[in-house]
């Protein structure tokens, strides 16, 4: 007899098991590492499906760290930034943790505190070629490096700028 194929329906919502937090399609994501000890996954849901046997599933566009990028961390990429990837895939929905929000670089500088769940993201990632985009982000004065949040910006006593 030949096994029935799951049918799968789009949901608008699902709560994040053991907690009242609902999440949707567009919604930032905090998803548990296999290795129980790691900092969580971040990623972008853009689905929600259940199919016939309520097994729910989720879309998602994940966010790489910059060690998880060729190339690494580098000193200007700060503690909570994140790149924006080409990586799509399905994760059963149990994996979800708890809520996030990836700012874009302009608006994480303004917060007025930023939270434990509160990242930035200035670069998409090529997951494939390790290509950045954009390929250039507008560099400081003498140390010729991006903007690091992390850091103090102080003003260049030759050029004025921060």
């Amino acid at each position: 007899m030949a096994k029935i194929k799951p049918v799968k329906r789009n949901l608008d919502s699902y709560t994040i098991r053991g907690t009242n937090t609902v999440v949707k399609p567009g919604d930032y994501v905090l998803l548990r590492s296999p290795e129980s000890d790691t900092t969580p996954y971040v990623a972008q849901m853009k689905k929600i499906q259940i199919d016939n046997e309520n097994n729910v599933t989720v879309c998602l566009r994940w966010y790489y760290r910059p060690e998880d990028s060729i190339g690494g961390r580098k000193l200007f990429h700060g503690a909570k930034e994140l790149f924006l990837s080409d990586h799509y895939d399905f994760q059963n929905a149990l994996t979800i943790q708890g809520k996030c929000m990836v700012h874009s670089l302009k608006n994480y500088t303004n917060l007025e505190k930023i939270e434990a769940e509160d990242y930035y993201c200035r670069y998409e990632y090529k997951a494939a070629t390790g290509v950045f985009v954009p390929s250039r982000v507008r560099v400081y004065c003498k140390c010729k490096l991006p903007e690091n949040p992390d850091l103090l910006m102080v003003e260049c006593e030759e050029c004025k700028n921060w």
